[in-house]
């Protein structure tokens, strides 16, 4: 559900993307590649449109390039499938964060950012407050603090796992329901296409 035409757009002219244009450049050879080259590239690479996902899911912006499907008109089975491919987009929108590998995750930073702050404020109460004699009381909780940032982290880690491949038996789900509803003729999947995003016009 991403679509190429719009990546390669995307990777010339989206400065977002300049770091993965430079390894398309290196690739292509060239310093102006067409965005013909680029998709080649992304057919011959496949980690360069991997790194354009992840570039999407860090800014929270979706790799899902497909609009809901305009039910007006549709009934019957067509109806039935295309509220089902509707549901489906909008929670793999949803729980498309869960894509991005926990250990790139923001989840994982901001884990410790707080482990960070904790070691300081335990400097600071023992050395600047001279806290001297309180101080293995004090180490204490920074240990405990530590022992609860593991737990979290290994919980966010199961969740990233769990709704990481709930993702994919989603998305998967959803190709073929589309394939399905094209196929008897309630869609034409190039209408539903979303060429461009609103993050960066």
């Amino acid at each position: 559900m991403t679509n190429l035409e719009r990546v390669a757009t995307e990777i010339k002219t989206v400065g977002l993307y300049d770091l993965i244009l430079q390894d398309v450049q290196k690739i292509a050879g060239t310093s102006r590649p067409t965005t013909e080259q680029i998709r080649r590239v992304l057919d011959e690479h496949p980690q360069i449109l991997r790194d354009y996902k992840q570039t999407n899911v860090e800014y929270n912006l979706s790799n899902i390039h497909l609009k809901d499907i305009p039910l007006e008109g549709l009934t019957g089975e067509c109806l039935a499938k295309a509220r089902r491919v509707n549901k489906n987009l909008a929670i793999l929108r949803e729980i498309e964060k869960y894509t991005l590998d926990f250990a790139q995750s923001s989840t994982l930073v901001i884990i410790f950012s707080v482990e960070f702050f904790v070691l300081f404020s335990v400097q600071y109460f023992i050395v600047l407050l001279n806290l001297k004699a309180y101080q293995w009381y004090i180490y204490g909780l920074f240990a405990l603090s530590i022992a609860v940032a593991w737990w979290y982290a290994k919980r966010e880690q199961r969740i990233y796992a769990k709704e990481n491949a709930r993702f994919e038996k989603l998305y998967d789900e959803t190709l073929k329901l589309l394939d399905e509803l094209e196929e008897s003729g309630c869609v034409e999947k190039e209408a539903l296409w979303i060429m461009e995003s609103d993050e960066h016009v």
